[in-house]
């Protein structure tokens, strides 16, 4: 209480938190119990910090709400500071990405590679067919932004029904996504061992299904807490973070449908 009446600033300052501590721990869990897995077989200590780290999860983001719906800590330069700070986060993913492109062209690309293959494909890998399921998925992650604007645009104007609706058609779309996604895995002619196509193919398009798995968690959540009444037409930062990042999902997915997928097999008869 004497915080409170001695604070004449508009930030937010943090309390104590023991999450980064368990976080940790359930971080060197999973990485100790995962090498014992490797090397014996066991997965209780993998999985022990798997647990743990979800745990984590749920407490850190249950206190990060009751911040938000305090009405006390999200003043309007710490609203501006979290917008921010999710645009410098989204920046930092853009750079991530940017490698395992550059990657990818190095190796498929003459004017990049002093050693480069004489076809891409290489020889002997038989590339996933652009227009049937990446299409497909393509269709569907566009479709999700639309639903998500339109989410975000009926929370603005404070028609939450609509708002839930737009939400939950959107993390619909994304476990859809994911599902046709580990199809298409399951049905690849062409393994992450079998050269630099697929190893570059796996970890781009596997990294991005990675972020598309965690923009559908960071929504699911958003839904609960719109179901609840959390947002409002002026304060909605938690909603508002995961609807940019979704869209950086789809904006990464344009450009590895136009070039992995598409580019990448130009030419190719299946």
């Amino acid at each position: 209480m004497a915080a409170e009446v001695i604070k004449k600033h508009p930030w937010h300052m943090v309390e104590p938190s023991p999450w980064p501590v368990v976080g940790t721990v359930a971080a060197f869990t999973m990485a100790v119990g995962g090498i014992v897995y490797m090397h014996t077989g066991i997965p209780w200590g993998f999985l022990a910090g798997v647990a743990l780290l979800l745990i984590t999860f749920f407490g850190w983001w249950r206190d990060v709400v009751r911040e938000g719906e305090s009405g006390a800590y999200h003043t309007p330069p710490v609203r501006h500071g979290l917008r921010l700070g999710m645009v410098l986060f989204i920046a930092s993913e853009v750079m991530f990405f940017f490698a395992f492109f550059w990657a990818y062209f190095h190796s498929s690309m003459p004017i990049l590679s002093l050693s480069a293959a004489e076809q891409w494909p290489p020889e002997g890998i038989m590339p996933l067919e652009t227009w049937h399921i990446p299409f497909l998925n393509t269709l569907i992650l566009l479709s999700s932004g639309a639903t998500v604007t339109w989410a975000h645009h009926a929370l603005r104007a404070g028609d939450r029904p609509k708002a839930v609706l737009g939400i939950a058609l959107t993390v619909l779309l994304g476990f859809t996504f994911l599902g046709f996604q580990a199809y298409e895995y399951w049905s690849a002619t062409f393994k992450f061992t079998d050269g630099i196509y697929p190893s570059t193919f796996y970890l781009a398009t596997g990294f991005h299904g990675f972020h598309v798995f965690v923009g559908a968690c960071f929504l699911t959540v958003c839904l609960f807490r719109a179901r609840a009444g959390h947002f409002t037409p002026d304060h909605h930062v938690g909603f508002e973070a995961a609807a940019w990042y979704w869209h950086f999902v789809d904006v990464v997915w344009l450009f590895l449908f136009s070039w992995v997928y598409w580019w990448g097999s130009y030419g190719y008869q299946w």
